[in-house]
């Protein structure tokens, strides 16, 4: 999205509040194939609000991740989400794709609260408009220049040119369906909850039904934990991955409490998308995020929806040596690489 050249291999760079993480891919044989797989932290507040705060410091742990894994593709694909991008579904007149192109700008100007000569857009035509074949369904995508202009230059700086920019919820779509099977019919919600914004994007066979990003993740647990509990920051963190049932129960309240609110976040968006559905309904859900890991959470979640949950493995189906990876490892990281696996699927050149 965003930026094109002509097509060739890319390596998929997850910037999130906490962490930069790296996936690598080629195809095999008609399957996808891991080649490189790394996570390295980030300096707290290098993030705030989607916004890149400390652009040297998260440069540089590019650097150092691409360097210690010894890739020398230089092209990346990134992915922004929040408050970082607007994804709209609107209707349009029926026309060709050609002939969108030319007037996507025009039609998208009531639908973008900025000068659209500040933002880059993309589109995808979803469908004809059950209510009207005259006019057509259309996925528009669009993000501020500036912001974009900020990630070419942090990867710039890295030494790496970015190629492809997506959206968080998109990429951990292409992870799934690569990863899992589903029914032309089943409508499947993928909610990926990351440190400190939730991705919820409802799909059927491979096209966008609803999607909406939520300010809320994982950093609730951590400052609930600091709050009620008055450990550390880095101990909080540490803390809401350990919790199991034999946790001291005030810690346990904590996380219990957190599950809730998380889960209920999760119950209005989606009851958002039923309200307007027709028949269309959600028939289950998969998780994928750091708090997928988080103690009881997804059953908080299937209890609250009233529907099957399971967590989202991004390396379900992909090939890779054993030598060079501990599945075990891959497990471990696995809830949280939906994204950047989903970004190195894309290649160069690529709608």
């Amino acid at each position: 999205m965003f930026l094109f050249k002509k097509k060739k291999e890319v390596i998929g760079i997850d910037i999130g509040s906490s962490s930069v993480k790296l996936v690598q891919l080629k195809e095999n044989k008609g399957s996808l194939q891991l080649l490189n797989v790394g996570v390295f932290p980030l300096p707290p507040e290098a993030i705030v609000d989607n916004t890149l705060m400390d652009s040297s410091s998260i440069a540089a742990q590019i650097k150092n991740l691409v360097a210690s894994l010894g890739i020398k593709i230089k092209d990346v694909v990134c992915s922004i989400s929040g408050n970082s991008v607007i994804i709209r579904k609107i209707v349009l007149p029926a026309m060709p794709q050609e002939e969108l192109e030319d007037q996507i700008s025009w039609e998208a100007e009531q639908y973008i609260p900025f000068d659209i000569n500040d933002v880059n857009m993309d589109f995808q035509i979803l469908s004809p408009d059950i209510n009207d074949p005259s006019k057509m369904n259309v996925l528009l995508v669009a993000s501020k220049k500036d912001i974009i202009n900020d990630y070419v230059a942090v990867f710039s700086e890295a030494g790496l040119q970015l190629s492809v920019v997506d959206v968080d919820s998109f990429a951990v779509q292409n992870a799934f369906e690569a990863n899992h099977e589903y029914g032309s019919d089943d409508i499947i919600a993928l909610v990926n909850i990351g440190a400190s914004v939730m991705n919820i994007n409802v799909i059927k066979d491979g096209i966008t039904l609803f999607t909406r990003d939520v300010q809320m993740g994982g950093n609730l647990y951590s400052e609930e934990i600091q709050k009620q509990i008055g450990l550390s920051s880095d101990d909080a963190e540490t803390a809401k991955l350990l919790v199991t049932e034999a946790a001291d129960e005030p810690l346990l309240n904590v996380i219990v409490k957190v599950n809730e609110t998380i889960s209920q976040e999760i119950r209005r968006s989606l009851d958002f998308y039923n309200s307007t559905a027709n028949d269309e309904r959600i028939s289950s859900v998969f998780v994928s995020g750091g708090c997928s890991k988080v103690y009881n959470l997804i059953n908080t979640i299937a209890d609250k929806l009233s529907l099957p949950v399971e967590k989202l493995n991004p390396f379900a189906k992909l090939s890779y040596n054993e030598k060079d990876f501990d599945p075990e490892y891959l497990q471990e990281i696995g809830p949280f690489m939906a994204v950047p696996v989903g970004l190195a699927i894309r290649r160069v050149g690529d709608k």
